[in-house]
């Protein structure tokens, strides 16, 4: 019984610095990838963009508030619903932005560096190519969480800074728009490994468009009880989650009433399930390993 022991224990130890050598080289990739990102303009810009809309957002809803707190309906919670509405219409347009920082500065990632060569100087070092994918998706993966959490937490903070209030799903409703930024990534990563960096952004903005107009065929179908159409807006999600995760996230963000007041633009008359959480996750985790798959047999 002792020498398993012993057995295992040193299996054990030897596990760990094989892990630590196959992590190093992810993490120094995605050190340089994330630099390489913060010094880029379209970076620069979206954060910049991001904090101008931030602010326009405040000052509407500090006179927003202010108008409602004065004049306004005498019951709180009648003043919330308002809050609320356009708190979701802002986190409507903060979606929008997220998704496309993470489709148009994701979509060169490999296939730009592939078409200059610079992926060649960093592929001859001894790092496995699926060690530098993954490494350069964690690398953007991280400004975009940022930028995630700058925009929609921003959104989301200021409404509760401004009139006290917060959605009670706040942070389910955060996490699953962070969740949908991995999307596009996750596309970008394996596109960029087929096709050139504007065919890879085209096809970003294109899925993302069929997943727009079949979220919105989803909810009229749901709504005049069209189950075809339904079942069209569910497999234009399928084709990319990222519109159902959203409306997911709306739902996690809306108030009881507000659900009960039925349908408005930001919302949902069809609620995503978990099992399309779930799915999103599947997703990013194919889109990788097959990125890293075509990555590892391409010619550079």
């Amino acid at each position: 019984m002792i020498p398993r022991l012993e057995a295992e224990g040193e299996n054990m130890s030897s596990l760990y610095p094989r892990i630590a050598e196959a992590l190093f080289p992810i993490g120094w990739i995605a050190g340089l990838t994330f630099r390489e990102a913060l010094r880029r303009r379209l970076v620069l810009a979206a954060f910049g963009l991001g904090t101008a809309f931030l602010a326009l957002f405040g000052l509407a809803l500090f006179l927003i508030h202010r108008e409602l707190t004065r004049f306004g309906p005498p019951d709180p919670r009648m003043r919330e619903e308002i809050v609320g509405f356009f708190m979701l219409a802002a986190l409507y347009v903060a979606n929008f932005l997220i998704v496309m920082a993470a489709v148009v500065g994701t979509a060169d990632t490999i296939a730009g560096e592939i078409a200059s060569g610079v992926i060649q100087a960093v592929a001859a070092r001894p790092i496995a190519r699926w060690q530098i994918l993954i490494g350069k998706g964690a690398g953007h993966a991280v400004w975009l969480l940022l930028y995630g959490i700058w925009l929609a937490g921003g959104v989301i903070g200021i409404t509760a800074l401004i009139t006290g209030w917060a959605p009670r799903g706040w942070a389910r409703g955060l996490a699953l728009l962070e969740l949908e930024a991995m999307i596009p990534l996750s596309l970008s990563l394996w596109a960029g490994t087929r096709f050139s960096t504007l065919a890879t952004g085209a096809l970003g903005l294109g899925l993302y468009g069929v997943a727009f107009i079949g979220g919105w065929a989803e909810q009229v179908g749901g709504l005049v009880g069209q189950a075809t159409v339904v079942d069209l807006g569910i497999l234009a999600s399928l084709l990319m989650p990222a519109e159902a995760i959203w409306r997911r996230a709306a739902y996690e963000l809306q108030s009881p009433l507000a659900r009960l007041m039925g349908p408005n633009p930001f919302t949902a008359t069809t609620i995503p399930s978990d099992r399309m959480i779930l799915y999103a996750l599947f997703y990013i985790v194919l889109l990788l390993a097959l990125a890293a798959y075509q990555f590892e047999r391409r010619d550079l």
